[in-house]
Formats: structure tokens, C-alpha cells, sequence
């Protein structure tokens, strides 16, 4: 190895224990929304856009999914769309992750209390799934890239997960005074209950422009991709070819 390689490859190193050290750190932080989870809770069931149907017109315009279809939603929080989707086609199965314990802790009695026998959650790390290449036929996402740092990393994730075929619904808010209500409440509450803390979550949320949305996307080889904007939020529908 010359010596131009050596202090590549040093300098790569580097970079990937950096970044391995500062997801750790990340994740060693206490969250706003493990902390105040009830209040997104109530956020994301009684506030936020239902896009249920939408995601579904989108995903499957012409019939419904077919039966054994796996699916997974990143970013779940208390299992509102995974929930959704396994009443409405009892024929899927759906998987619904997120970090926080409290908010799955919801999603998982939400989903005893329907009788939902197809719907499960699991703790993981959307920027590191635990699950196989090719494991799913559709991925769905909702305000999933607010307070998400490292979006490139979490869309190569998508594209990994998903079969051949597949495809990824993903919603984002399209306006940054909106989505940063939930965060700026949370952080007020913080202050309100606690002198000192540590959370891991900006108290502005990110948003971005359509065509930083679009080409978030075209990170990855997708087969086709389609964004579009209705009202305060804009949308993605991607397929891995």
C-alpha cells in the first residue's frame, strides 16, 4: 500500500469511528419523546394530518395489498399507521419500529386492544435496522426526517429493507413553523419539570425544500420516484427496481 492509500484509508477510519462515536453519544441521550411521550402521543393521534388514506391510494391505487405482503413503518411513535393498515387488510403483516419504549409500549396496546394479530413493534434504530436485505414489500415513514440528522442514511436503509418491486410511502411537513410546535412544546415542558437536561432532539425541527426532498431520494437507485405537495406536507412514493 503506498503511502497516498495509507492516509486514505487512515483518514476513513477516522471518519467511521467518528461517526460510529456520535451515534453512540446520540443514543446515550435521553429523548424528548420517551420523556414526554404522552404529549406526542396525543400529538400524532389527535393532531397531526391522518394520511391513511392517501398512503393507501398511493401504494395499492388499483387493488389491495396482496395477501402476506410484509410492511414496515419507521419512526412509529405510538403505532398510528401501523395500526391503520393491519384493521384495514388483516391479510398483511405489519411491523412498526421506533426507540422509544414508552411510545411502543402505546403502539402494542393499541394493538391488543383492536385484536390486531398481524401487527408488531419492535425497539430499533432506523438508522440501523436489525432486519435483512429484501425483507419487505412496502415501507412507510411519517415525519421521520424533523429531528433526523443523518436522512441519506436512513433512506439507504429503505432501499435495503425492501424487496425488488418494492415501495416506500414517506410524508414530511413541508413548513417549519408547524412541525417544530410538537418540539418547541416538549422543550417548554422539559424547562418547566427540569432545572438541567440533555435531550437529544433539536427544538427546531428540520424541514426541506422540494427540491431538497427530491433529491434526498435520488441518493439511492430508485426504479421510479415521485414527490408532489398538498398543503403543509409533501410526499414521496418510491421503487426499488
Amino acid at each position: 500500500m503506498n503511502q497516498l492509500a495509507k492516509i486514505e484509508a487512515s483518514s476513513l477510519r477516522k471518519e467511521v469511528v467518528a461517526s460510529l462515536a456520535k451515534r453512540e453519544s446520540f443514543e446515550d441521550t435521553e429523548s424528548l419523546f420517551e420523556h414526554f411521550a404522552w404529549f406526542y402521543i396525543f400529538c400524532r393521534e389527535q393532531i397531526f394530518r391522518d394520511d391513511t388514506d392517501r398512503m393507501i391510494k398511493a401504494l395499492w391505487p388499483q387493488t389491495a395489498p396482496k395477501p402476506g405482503a410484509q410492511i414496515i413503518e419507521l419512526g412509529c411513535g405510538p403505532g398510528f399507521y401501523s395500526s391503520r393498515l393491519a384493521a384495514r387488510f388483516p391479510e398483511i403483516s405489519v411491523l412498526g419500529v421506533d426507540q422509544s419504549d414508552r411510545q411502543l409500549e402505546r403502539a402494542t396496546e393499541k394493538a391488543r386492544s383492536l385484536g390486531l394479530g398481524n401487527c408488531y413493534f419492535e425497539s430499533v434504530n432506523v438508522l440501523d435496522l436489525s432486519q435483512a436485505d429484501s425483507s419487505f414489500d412496502i415501507l412507510i415513514a411519517s415525519r421521520l426526517f424533523t429531528v433526523l440528522s443523518e436522512r441519506e442514511h436512513a433512506v439507504s436503509e429503505m432501499f435495503r429493507v425492501l424487496k425488488d418491486g418494492g415501495r416506500c410511502f414517506v410524508a414530511e411537513p413541508r413548513y417549519v413553523f408547524w412541525a417544530s410546535i410538537p418540539l418547541f412544546a416538549m422543550w417548554l415542558l422539559a424547562k418547566i419539570t427540569r432545572f438541567k437536561n440533555g435531550y437529544r432532539e433539536p427544538a427546531r425541527a428540520t424541514v426541506l425544500s422540494a427540491t431538497e426532498f427530491e433529491n434526498l431520494f435520488k441518493t439511492q437507485p430508485w426504479k421510479r420516484v415521485k414527490t408532489w405537495q398538498d398543503g403543509r406536507y409533501q410526499y414521496a412514493l418510491c421503487e426499488k427496481g
